[in-house]
């Protein structure tokens, strides 16, 4: 089953100006068989938050979400550097 999405529109237009990315554009990076998920540890919050780094047409993307009920949160989405690397290395991508 497809996983199904939600984010704050608000949230979407602010990353979009400040990223480039649209979190419609996000949810493509959960489609990447070769995703990596990882914890956000250093979010103290109570609600728990991950990241996806997956492969999508312009690089890895970075997606910052929460699960919420049977739901993905997006939180924030862009082509970060540090994303990029931790993919590489978890799935010993060399170049």
């Amino acid at each position: 089953m497809a996983p199904s999405f939600e984010w704050d529109p608000a949230k979407d237009a602010a990353n979009q100006v400040r990223h480039g990315v649209s979190f419609g554009e996000a949810q493509l990076a959960f489609l990447d068989a070769n995703r990596v998920i990882a914890r956000d540890v250093t979010h103290s919050g109570a609600e728990e938050r991950f990241y996806c780094f997956g492969q999508v047409a312009l690089g890895v993307l970075t997606v910052r979400f929460t699960l919420r009920e049977e739901r993905v949160r997006i939180i924030g989405a862009g082509f970060w550097r540090r994303g990029r690397k931790i993919y590489e290395t978890h799935r010993k991508v060399h170049r």
